[in-house]
């Protein structure tokens, strides 16, 4: 009986620690947008003060730099959260959990004899 309350209440703390990853990185998302349209908003009239017509100030790099560069972090989280990982996936990690716990079997068993 113990241990379904404790199974459950691990599976709340796990489905909370899910939720909050997942609350932060909307918030990651909404901070990126925002402070990236205002910057580009203010690079854009900046530019068109100093002689630039509209599409030569949308078109300058540096309007787009920090969305790009900005992005490739904003990405990073997403692939965090959504569990999105090339490398280090649920699929690799049982594989080493796997393949140390037969090394440790094995020290173990070394020991034994």
């Amino acid at each position: 009986m113990e241990l379904m309350k404790d199974n459950i209440l691990d599976k709340q703390r796990r489905a909370e620690q899910k939720l909050k990853e997942l609350k932060d990185f909307y918030h990651h998302l909404m901070v990126y947008v925002v402070v990236n349209l205002f910057i580009s908003i203010a690079k854009i009239v900046s530019n068109i003060n100093n002689g630039e017509t509209f599409l030569e100030a949308f078109w300058d790099f540096s309007t787009f730099a920090i969305w790009f560069f900005w992005g490739i972090g904003v990405i990073g989280h997403a692939a965090k959260v959504f569990s999105f990982n090339l490398f280090f996936n649920k699929d690799w990690e049982e594989q080493q959990i796997k393949k140390y716990m037969e090394e440790e079997a094995r020290v173990e068993e070394k020991y034994k004899s």
